[in-house]
């Protein structure tokens, strides 16, 4: 067991969902896992009252290295990679929660560069990912051929960007809403499609645009999100896989990807300047 001076000190940015679970958890088990909670960041911090430790509370993310971090967490939005990744990697590992953000491949390039640059490793959760790992070395062995997605959930658990979903109604089945390149896909459904992008990251050679993906709204989905991989390697060499994550309805996140994210922090001890997938 680690000791408190040992302990990794986490920065947690986003207090949805997501962000709350990792919180609460580090708080009641970070001291038997070798972690402890430096700060909890959230755009409204009202939220944070009488949930969060006053002393944990940063008013402002830009003072984040106040806290010396060991890793930042991103659990909110991908404009905060956007717009704090580089400065993070300067002073801390980053777990970037929203790899959409990562479909940029100017922004992919630089984080990867400052990561490099500075000794930290810049992480990607697996997530809703099933089997992310066997992808990675698959692709490192340059056997991957080819990579499907396809991701099934009720309606009311998209958060799509412009009005593609508005005209939804109880009742109607199934829609495919997009099909194509996931690096075209994350723009339109930046907050749905993080588990896609974990997979484009670790199918690097194929990348963001290689890796092909659907979203399909689906009103018998009422109790959970379903993720369909489709993996093609050399000499005819073929795995698909079918998971289901129970889900409420209007949950973007499953609620097995909670843990899944909690496992993945738990590795984020510095893998040396590099993209790793946890």
């Amino acid at each position: 067991m680690a000791t408190n001076s040992s302990a990794l000190r986490i920065g947690i940015v986003g207090y949805g969902h997501l962000g709350q679970y990792l919180v609460e958890r580090i708080l009641k088990e970070g001291a038997g896992s070798g972690l402890t909670l430096a700060f909890v960041w959230n755009r409204n911090t009202d939220k944070l009252k009488g949930s969060v430790p006053d002393e944990l509370v940063l008013g402002d993310l830009s003072a984040f290295a106040d806290r010396q971090c060991d890793v930042i967490v991103e659990v909110c939005h991908p404009q905060i990679v956007k717009d704090f990744g580089l400065r993070f990697l300067s002073r801390s590992h980053f777990m970037v929660g929203s790899p959409s953000a990562l479909s940029d491949p100017d922004l992919n390039q630089a984080l990867c560069q400052a990561a490099k640059q500075h000794g930290r490793t810049l992480y990607v959760p697996s997530g809703a990912l099933w089997g992310g790992h066997d992808i990675q070395r698959l692709n490192d062995s340059g056997a991957l051929k080819a990579l499907f997605i396809r991701m099934s959930k009720h309606p009311s658990c998209f958060r799509l960007t412009g009005d593609t979903l508005s005209d939804w109604t109880e009742g109607e089945g199934r829609r495919v809403l997009f099909s194509g390149s996931v690096a075209e896909l994350c723009p339109l459904a930046p907050n749905n499609v993080n588990t896609m992008a974990a997979a484009a990251v670790a199918a690097g050679t194929l990348g963001f645009s290689g890796v092909r993906g659907e979203i399909v709204s689906d009103t018998a989905l009422s109790d959970y999100h379903v993720v369909e991989v489709e993996v093609t390697g050399a000499n005819g060499f073929s795995v698909h896989t079918v998971r289901r994550n129970p889900a409420k309805l209007g949950a973007v996140t499953g609620s097995a990807t909670y843990n899944s994210f909690w496992h993945s922090l738990l590795v984020c001890k510095g893998h040396g300047g590099r993209v790793y997938l946890c």
